[in-house]
């Protein structure tokens, strides 16, 4: 059995035990078991009054108390097949987000099995935008260049994978417009633990070492009450900053609500015209003090992005992840969610990828995809659960959707079903009639409607996809992209994974060039590494 990946605690201050903390649960499987959203102890006090109680008395310490697991995550419904003849377009925001992605990594190397994954914890798109493609490069003037192509599905003989990517340019962030910045620290008792606080302040560090004269920071921090510890200081003071930061201690609950507030009020204070205007949130998403529900969270972000101010959220630490509630601060706040597990991740989120992490290039992106039923029976969108949208939402300029940075790459995998099968799009044998001739016309047509930074009106563009985009021999990219979406199915246990698992997963990875990216390369070991995990 994997021992579940528990945080002591040391003997100081009462403040510096989290406020909510799970009952211990009982271990299941071959690792941690799955989270429930519980805060209190059998005595009915929470776990921090019950520890105080403790200590005060004599009848235990802080030693006698662990934190388990009280990770919480948004379920997810997974999409079915639809008919293309009853239903032929298919809308959604798009999504630049990758924490799942990073979070599952974690996950695997604590020795997690498959059993022990919690649901709702693997969101298949993050898992695909985790990477980088060689995707078409925008035109001039245009915000990003697409690619399409479609090829064989490797788990269902009788679909087809179809694949759209985006790419937007890459951009030198020393020569990005101006960055008004605010960093909004999570500095609550529950940050205490090494892959939280401390990891933060060396993640916040080597982004400070990147910042220019152009750019401005300020600190707000946030416990049991929020606290400004800079404000409006230039970029080249980078030991100011820094000592700042390192200077942070964590203690207290989460008034996270309040933080938020005053983080935006400065931004306001400083904002730049025509630059980079943002909060950059540091958390484990555990806010328990003022607005602590989503929906009382959302409301007060839609509300505070008006004025021009993107929130950004970064995600820290384990056993006591709010992954729901980060990804709704950051989706409502027009910005990006990233999980942050180790240096290595801290470097490729804030420095490698700092243009895509901060520079916002195109705003409330949306894909709107028509099928052809004359050729598409039916069609699957892999992933994208939680971004789907109405279809008269494509051209309601006032829906929110996603934006995209500089650098960004976006991937879109549809499974598809063509009316040359002998199957329904469900798979079901088809009484009347055998495989047919698919029609020389479009397969469907691609339309990308997205606004530019604060612009208030939408701009089209449209991309139809015919056979001439069909190969056996599919490229490196799609591959690679298909055996992501393959392992996510396995790892959620898809409905839809065909003849898919862990095995198939890692023989087709062996066919597939991952050694000239290290992130790639990093993949493969995992899906060996989760394989093993199950066998201990």
């Amino acid at each position: 059995m994997k021992k579940l990946n528990k945080l002591f605690w040391g003997k100081r201050n009462v403040s510096m035990l989290l406020a909510a903390l799970l009952t211990a649960g009982t271990l299941a499987g071959c690792g941690a078991a799955k989270s429930t959203d519980m805060s209190s102890t059998e005595s009915g006090m929470s776990v921090t009054e019950d520890a105080a109680a403790a200590e005060e008395t004599g009848a235990g310490s802080y030693d006698d108390y662990e934190m388990s697991n009280a990770e919480e995550y948004n379920a997810v419904d997974e999409s079915g097949f639809v008919s293309a003849a009853v239903s032929p377009l298919s809308t959604f925001s798009a999504d630049v987000d990758t924490a799942s992605y990073s979070n599952l990594r974690r996950m695997i190397e604590d020795g997690y099995c498959l059993e022990d994954i919690p649901d709702g914890a693997v969101r298949i798109e993050e898992l695909l935008n985790y990477f980088q493609y060689d995707y078409v490069r925008p035109e001039k003037d245009e915000p990003f260049g697409v690619t399409t192509q479609i090829a064989d599905c490797p788990w269902n003989p009788n679909s087809k994978i179809a694949m759209i990517g985006l790419k937007t340019m890459d951009i030198d962030f020393s020569e990005a417009p101006a960055s008004n910045l605010v960093f909004l620290l999570d500095v609550s008792g529950s940050m205490y633990s090494d892959d939280k606080l401390p990891l933060l302040q060396k993640s916040f560090s080597m982004l400070t070492e990147n910042l220019t004269e152009k750019d401005t920071v300020s600190i707000v921090v946030y416990a049991g009450e929020d606290r400004v510890i800079l404000e409006g200081v230039n970029g080249t003071k980078r030991a100011q900053i820094i000592e700042a930061i390192n200077s942070l201690e964590a203690s207290g609950s989460t008034a996270g609500s309040d933080g938020i507030i005053t983080a935006y009020q400065i931004a306001e204070n400083y904002f730049i015209e025509g630059g980079n205007n943002r909060v950059i949130l540091a958390t484990d998403g555990d806010l328990n003090v003022g607005l602590t529900t989503e929906a009382e969270l959302e409301e007060l972000i839609s509300r505070e992005k008006e004025s021009g101010v993107y929130l950004s959220v970064l995600g820290f630490g384990t056993g006591n992840i709010k992954d729901n509630k980060m990804e709704t601060l950051a989706d409502k706040g027009n910005g990006i969610y990233a999980y942050i597990d180790s240096l290595t991740e801290a470097k490729k989120v804030l420095v490698e990828e700092m243009g895509a992490t901060l520079v916002t290039v195109a705003e409330d992106v949306k894909f709107q995809v028509e099928f052809n039923p004359a050729v598409v029976a039916g069609y699957r969108l892999i992933g994208y659960e939680n971004r789907r949208l109405a279809e008269q939402d494509f051209t309601d300029d006032t829906k929110d959707a996603g934006e995209i940075g500089a650098g960004h790459t976006v991937t879109v995998l549809y499974e598809i079903v063509t009316t040359d099968t002998p199957t329904t799009y469900a798979g079901t044998p088809l009484k009347y009639g055998g495989a047919q001739e698919l029609p020389d016309e479009e397969w469907f047509t691609v339309s990308i409607r997205y606004k530019e930074p604060g612009a208030d009106q939408s701009l089209l563009q449209s991309y139809p996809v015919d056979a001439a985009d069909y190969t056996k021999e599919p490229g490196n990219d799609i591959q690679f992209a298909m055996a992501v979406a393959e392992f996510g199915l396995v790892v959620t246990d898809s409905d839809y994974k065909g003849d898919a698992d862990m095995r198939t997963v890692i023989d087709r990875l062996k066919t597939i060039d991952t050694k000239s990216d290290e992130y790639k390369d990093e993949f493969c070991y995992l899906v060996r590494r989760l394989e093993q995990n199950g066998e201990k």
